[in-house]
């Protein structure tokens, strides 16, 4: 049920052009217009592309969505022509250029704005693009950050900041995590490069987008209470109660072909995937997705493969588009993998419908490199997870998922992988490593019904704090009725 017409409220949404941080923010983009609150998305032309099939869908619906773009600066960076998002990066130099392109678009984003109707309420950015909130302050409306991260993650980024004994800790030493409600361990090894930086660019980037997180006025977050309550409950004391947890996002796609269309077109077709799940036992495959921007070596897509073949269950792989495309392929044919395992393997080369393929009965488990919306994901369908952490936060999203909620079964990584090409390790993970964490999360024994149980739970929690009178619900109308408020609040103060 939608609020009464908010339209006077109008909202610019400003997302990372990055996988794991645009699909959300086009996810809360849909809550928000289903509220009744006017809606601007601003992107650049790539990502316009990807999602103007969903949006289009929006605003045929009639409500008040709509999609612009400016052209991406990537030549003027030194970047190649077309390079707007980050799984098109593959380099640390070409990483700093695009986030200098990034910078590059204030102006024409200012020139923008000046000309939107209705005039503009509020900005809800990703805080890692910094610049915005000095066009919020130049404007004299509030900014609001949308964080691709949980709670817990939060909570420990801040922590660390005012960890003195942090610098004392060596890379591979294991070490209590400071100011948590629970003891959690990590190496530093193990943490992003933006708690670690590992060059004075990296710095200073992280020190802008702190200075630019603590002038913000509060924060959006793609997660529910009842997932992670006390760092739900410990963030917002951090944050002096302005925290709003409006998720599961995902969830908002109730249809197939929006599942199917989600974050980019799928590179199979969604009723050849749909038949191929029909015709499996109900949570009998294991899907195994590892993101959109690590890079794994050919021997580790080998084991990778191989370990699920040896599990003997049916599976459903995705193997991206990469640097080592043609390679893996070679070996698909060669070896004789795909010809083995027809009928019981699934192999797509490309973006894969996510959502659609999670929700299907017949998915009965999922190897994740623990991104926060994958592992949202997860939850949301209520399956359990095999967890490989690449990078980023997302070890510590293994610790929620697998330590915390007990809904999944680790492989045992303990450093980062492949993020760019010039990265020279690599944890190689066995295949006999992938076939015990399958038969230990699907298996009939105790301990694998007690984590299918578990995940069953929050599941169903994830579905009930985003139906009406959820916790999640809840939180995106006192959003909305919060800024009634301010935008009062802020007209006052500039006249």
């Amino acid at each position: 049920m939608a609020l009464q017409n908010h339209r006077q409220l109008h909202f610019i949404l400003a997302p990372l052009m990055a996988p794991g941080h645009f699909i959300p923010m086009i996810d809360l983009a849909k809550l928000l217009a289903q509220q009744g609150v006017t809606v601007t998305v601003v992107t650049t032309p790539v990502i316009a592309s990807r999602f103007r099939p969903i949006i289009d869908r929006v605003i045929e619906s009639g409500l008040p969505l709509r999609l612009l773009s400016l052209r991406f600066p990537s030549v003027e960076a030194g970047l190649l022509e077309g390079y707007e998002t980050i799984d098109a990066i593959h380099s640390l130099d070409l990483m700093m250029k695009f986030f200098k392109s990034i910078d590059m678009l204030q102006q024409p984003f200012e020139q923008l704005f000046e000309t939107l109707e209705p005039c503009s309420s509020c900005i809800i950015a990703d805080k890692n693009i910094a610049w915005i909130g000095d066009t919020a302050r130049k404007f004299g409306i509030p900014r609001i950050l949308f964080d691709g991260m949980n709670c817990l993650a939060l909570l420990c980024a801040h922590n660390l900041e005012n960890f003195e004994d942090y610098e004392n800790v060596s890379e591979s030493e294991p070490f209590e995590l400071p100011g948590l409600p629970e003891r959690i361990e990590l190496t530093k090894a193990q943490l992003s490069m933006f708690f670690n930086p590992s060059s004075p660019e990296w710095q200073d980037f992280r020190n802008r987008m702190q200075a630019a997180e603590a002038e913000a006025y509060g924060v959006v977050i793609n997660s529910f209470e009842e997932l992670e309550p006390r760092y739900v409950d410990e963030f917002r004391k951090v944050k002096g109660d302005i925290v709003w947890c409006v998720g599961p996002l995902s969830l908002c796609n109730k249809d197939n072909l929006d599942k199917a269309r989600r974050g980019n077109k799928a590179a199979i077709d969604e009723n050849q995937c749909l038949k191929w799940l029909d015709e499996q036992e109900p949570r009998s495959v294991v899907y195994a997705c590892l993101g959109s921007i690590t890079l794994l070596s050919l021997p580790q897509l080998i084991e990778l493969g191989l370990g699920l073949e040896a599990s003997k269950r049916p599976f459903v792989w995705v193997i991206r588009n990469g640097d080592k495309a043609v390679e893996i392929e070679k070996w698909v044919d060669e070896d004789g993998f795909e010809e083995r395992t027809k009928g019981r393997g699934l192999l797509i080369r490309g973006w894969a419908p996510q959502i659609l393929i999670l929700s299907h009965l017949a998915v009965g488990a999922f190897l994740t490199h623990c991104g926060w919306n994958s592992t949202l994901e997860g939850v949301c369908v209520g399956v359990p997870m095999i967890t490989w952490p690449m990078f980023a936060e997302q070890f510590l999203n293994e610790k929620l998922a697998v330590q915390l909620l007990e809904i999944g079964v680790s492989v045992g990584v303990q450093t980062v992988g492949r993020i760019f090409a010039e990265d020279n390790w690599e944890e190689l993970v066995e295949r006999e490593v992938v076939r015990a964490a399958v038969e230990k999360v699907m298996s009939e024994g105790i301990e694998g019904e007690e984590t299918r149980r578990r995940a069953r739970v929050f599941g169903e929690m994830a579905k009930m704090a985003m139906e009406e009178g959820g916790s999640s619900y809840l939180n995106m109308r006192l959003f909305i009725q919060d800024f009634i408020q301010l935008v009062s609040s802020f007209k006052m103060s500039s006249n």
